[in-house]
């Protein structure tokens, strides 16, 4: 974002205020001396007289590693509805869908911008997913998925597969349609017992615990956004 709209946002002062300040060259961005119209991004140091802005005010990016029986809705009067579960305080909504009866890694957050860009250009990000299935699985699964699946009237794009146990496979997907997974399990006359999402694109679930969320830190934002800034 513009640099003036960057410190606004901090409440700091107003843009024209601000606009001031970067006239002056009392602003900085990474060492930078900051011009009109310089872009600043959120994992941007951004100083004025040398001292750190304050963070933006209100924007919230978390990772919940949501549980089974959770939906990923704002929709306050849905049971179980994934606002509700995690009670943050600021107005927050998830990042795309995760099914109600799969669970892990779904992100939520407050800035609508990055909700845009990040589904507007979903099918060029990776989702990672772990899944059990209910019985042991073949070469021909294994080939036939990777190599796409006639689901819901059209073929799924090619994706990576990888074996991890008789019944368990890794899956990689650069799409997102409806119960994808299960869709494509069910093709080949099986049934999901589990669904584990563990990684959006550069955001791993990692050791977050079962139904825990945390704040996306400095590093995952400055490449989630060089990310979303290369496309």
């Amino acid at each position: 974002m513009r640099i003036n709209k960057f410190i606004s946002e901090t409440g700091y002062c107003s843009r024209r205020e601000a606009d001031k300040l970067v006239e002056s060259g009392r602003v900085t961005i990474n060492g930078q001396v900051a011009e009109l119209g310089s872009q600043a991004e959120l994992t941007d140091d951004v100083r004025i007289d040398g001292k750190p802005v304050g963070e933006q005010k209100g924007h919230v990016y978390i990772a919940l590693n949501k549980p089974v029986g959770i939906t990923s809705t704002t929709e306050s009067h849905v049971e179980g509805n994934i606002v509700d579960y995690v009670g943050h305080a600021e107005r927050i909504f998830p990042i795309g869908r995760l099914d109600k009866d799969s669970e892990g890694l779904i992100l939520l957050t407050n800035d609508g911008d990055i909700v845009n860009r990040i589904l507007r250009s979903e099918g060029r990000h990776e989702k990672e997913y772990v899944v059990t299935v209910d019985r042991p699985i073949t070469p021909r699964f294994m080939k036939g998925m990777s190599e796409g699946v006639h689901v819901l009237g059209s073929m799924t794009l090619p994706c990576i597969m990888e074996q991890e146990g008789e019944r368990v496979f890794r899956i990689i997907l650069t799409e997102g349609r409806n119960r994808q997974i299960r869709r494509m399990c069910s093709a080949f006359g099986y049934s999901v017992r589990r669904l584990r999402r563990v990684r959006i694109m550069n955001i791993e679930l990692g050791s977050l615990g079962y139904g825990k969320w945390r704040d996306l830190n400095r590093d995952e934002l400055k490449q989630l956004f060089a990310t979303l800034d290369s496309h």
